[in-house]
């Protein structure tokens, strides 16, 4: 680790200090060790810094050891990036509490670089499922990363989306970026970090605790274009995520859902407070003008080799999921014959089956 760098880790690991704090700390000092070299009545002097911060800063001095725990953090596998260094993600700075560092594993996002947030409810249903796990996908096959929170539910689905589309995939924690939260997403967490980076402003070893996770929202809206909200109770932590995408002057969109569906009270009243409606993936692509990987301009080429009842069967598939007898319905065909042509499209790539007997467009 550079010299400069130990300096810098100590200063991201002072509890106490907020990042307003650390960021003015830091314009007037020049950088983390002029800070580490400033004595008490010294950083007193500086206009805002109360005795407490001071106090905090020299006891943050006195129980680090500087060279040990920046061998540590290298030893971890795990990279810092700071305001002090040029690649930290511009798009960041313009938060009036910024983050002063950041830890991730993997590659951070490049500046220019599009990306959409997908986010949503924790214990979703096989619809919401299904329109992440599409919407990541899709977003991937645009070259559009797809950031979120890496919980259960929706944020997982639009990564695994993105991962299944071979596209990049970012997980902003509201942990320490060394802890996987949930403990059940260690597969998740390896992917994510192999396609695109998982990330966090809380260092190595910061247990999960539920302030930070709001807290972590406003960075998942600080780094996208775009964020987009699947499913979402009344209280769900991702209407927090659309509230810091409104401060931040972010384009939001909503997945529309029942009157009588507690899932959709959210993603409703979203829409009823303006934001955009997700009505079907190509028109939403169509509104932001990403027109190179529609499907129906993509694959038309496709579909022209599809026979008529195989193309009559696909062209049954929306946003929902689809299982046999819906499709008898809907194309009159015998449901062996539905079941055969299922089969082929699974094995051409069209459609998946999604759970059992249960199929969605890819």
């Amino acid at each position: 680790m550079k010299e400069n760098r130990k300096y810098r880790y100590w200063l991201c690991c002072i509890r106490g200090i907020g990042n307003k704090t650390k960021r003015m700390l830091v314009n007037y000092c020049g950088s983390a060790k002029e800070i580490y070299d400033l004595k008490r009545e010294q950083l007193l002097n500086i206009k805002g810094i109360k005795e407490k911060e001071a106090d905090l800063i020299i006891e943050g001095k006195c129980s680090w050891d500087l060279e040990k725990e920046a061998d540590h953090l290298s030893a971890l596998g795990i990279s810092m990036v700071t305001i002090e260094d040029e690649i930290f993600p511009s798009r960041l700075l313009e938060l009036p509490d910024c983050p002063y560092g950041l830890f991730y594993i993997g590659k951070l996002p490049e500046t220019e670089e599009r990306l959409a947030a997908v986010v949503g409810a924790r214990r979703c249903s096989s619809y919401g499922k299904n329109v992440a796990e599409q919407l990541g996908r899709r977003f991937a096959s645009a070259g559009i990363g797809v950031v979120s929170g890496m919980a259960a539910g929706i944020d997982s689905f639009g990564h695994w989306g993105a991962i299944h589309g071979n596209g990049k995939t970012y997980a902003i924690l509201g942990c320490g970026i060394d802890i996987c939260y949930p403990q059940g997403a260690k597969e998740l967490y390896h992917k994510i970090a192999e396609q695109g980076a998982v990330i966090s402003e809380y260092p190595p070893g910061r247990e999960p605790v539920a302030w930070q996770f709001p807290a972590r929202n406003r960075l998942i809206s600080a780094f996208c274009d775009i964020i987009i909200v699947v499913e979402a109770k009344k209280r769900s932590g991702s209407l927090i995520t659309a509230d810091f995408a409104l401060e931040q002057g972010k384009e939001i969109y909503a997945v529309p859902g029942r009157l009588d569906d507690a899932l959709s009270y959210g993603c409703n009243r979203l829409i009823a407070q303006g934001a955009g409606i997700v009505t079907s993936i190509d028109d939403l692509f169509l509104e932001l003008g990403i027109t190179d990987c529609l499907d129906g301009r993509q694959s038309e080429k496709r579909k022209n080799l599809l026979e008529k009842e195989e193309l009559l069967v696909y062209s049954c598939f929306d946003l929902h999921t689809k299982n046999i007898e819906e499709l008898v319905q809907m194309t009159d065909l015998p449901a062996a014959k539905v079941a055969d042509i299922l089969m082929r499209l699974c094995s051409a790539g069209w459609i998946e089956e999604s759970f059992k007997n249960y199929y969605s467009k890819k």
